[in-house]
């Protein structure tokens, strides 16, 4: 037996809860796994507070993320001892998560943990993290380097914008904080912005062609945010789109790309395929600063997960929260 959160919905409605079950219950993968930390992303609060239709199979052990230690394998590149790292590949959705003592998933999405990093650490990163490592990529393959200008990260004080504050910050790049918790602004000039700004600067309906500002923009809002951001990127600037906290619309116009040559780029992590997952935790055990990963995470058991999943969803977290399974 092992405990998990379990998330459920029938006839009696939607419950969340944490429950002991058996482990001949978990899909029947070639790779069982100790989950010794797991994480709330904003895809998992969605799921655990029932905000969303993320989940699409019943009864579903929720958490994207997880690390700890290979228990049994039949995968040939997993052997038991070996310590892991999940991120997305549809688990908490379609497949049983990782907010759980144990889980069974397939070899080939696993990543090992890399030097450098704990499992704690890598689930304080978790997927907002990771993320935000794909969201710098995309800046650095696209040409934007320290000292081209500006770049905006939009919803700073969440998961993927502090540590994309973080991440810039440290690699020499003048970032622009966009947040909605303005008495957050020392935290985020704590983490490596040079300025904050009031998120409502960039939230309202815009013009389709603004003033340019931005080198390079990481935006995990969308809407009319991303938008204004995009209006506003300078000539031959890159903006990597990641998430949707505003709206997944997207009111703009062809202007800035036929007349600036604006880049957007997508960035996807939940289906992203090896060798990205590994160059960007690479790079996330390099480049992103231990003491200010430390600042910007909240450490909570398992057994206030779904309390803390409400927290998120109410605009009440700041950072990152990992979760202890064990213990």
């Amino acid at each position: 037996m092992f405990q998990a959160l379990l998330l459920e919905k029938d006839e009696a409605g939607f419950r969340a809860g944490i429950r002991s079950l058996d482990e001949a219950l978990l899909p029947p993968d070639d790779v069982l796994v100790r989950v010794d930390w797991s994480t709330l992303n904003y895809k998992d609060g969605l799921a655990i507070t029932n905000r969303a239709p993320v989940v699409r199979q019943w009864p579903m052990v929720a958490g994207i993320d997880g690390a700890g230690e290979v228990v049994e394998s039949s995968h040939p590149d997993w052997k038991t001892g070996d310590a892991f790292i999940h991120n997305g590949w549809g688990v908490g959705e379609t497949h049983w998560g990782c907010l759980a003592e144990k889980a069974r998933l397939p070899g080939g999405w696993l990543v090992r943990l890399p030097q450098g990093l704990s499992a704690r650490q890598a689930m304080a990163i978790g997927t907002a993290g990771y993320t935000a490592m794909l969201c710098v990529l995309a800046l650095e393959d696209h040409g934007v380097q320290p000292g081209d200008g500006e770049v905006l990260v939009t919803g700073a004080t969440g998961g993927v914008g502090s540590v994309a504050v973080a991440l810039l910050g440290r690699l020499g790049y003048r970032v622009v904080a966009a947040t909605g918790k303005m008495q957050q602004a020392a935290y985020l000039h704590r983490l490596g912005a040079a300025t904050v700004i009031d998120r409502a600067e960039l939230a309202a309906p815009g013009k389709p062609f603004q003033k340019e500002r931005w080198a390079g923009v990481v935006d995990a809002v969308g809407s009319h945010t991303l938008a204004n951001a995009l209006a506003q990127t300078r000539y031959g600037g890159v903006v990597a789109a990641c998430g949707l906290a505003q709206g997944n619309d997207l009111p703009t116009t062809v202007l800035p790309f036929i007349l600036r040559g604006v880049t957007l780029v997508g960035i996807d992590s939940v289906m992203a395929p090896l060798a990205r997952r590994e160059r960007a935790w690479a790079r996330l055990a390099r480049d992103l600063d231990p003491a200010l990963l430390e600042a910007m995470t909240e450490e909570v058991p398992l057994s206030a997960a779904i309390e803390r999943a409400h927290a998120l969803m109410a605009g009440q977290v700041r950072g990152r929260i990992v979760v202890r399974i064990g213990g």
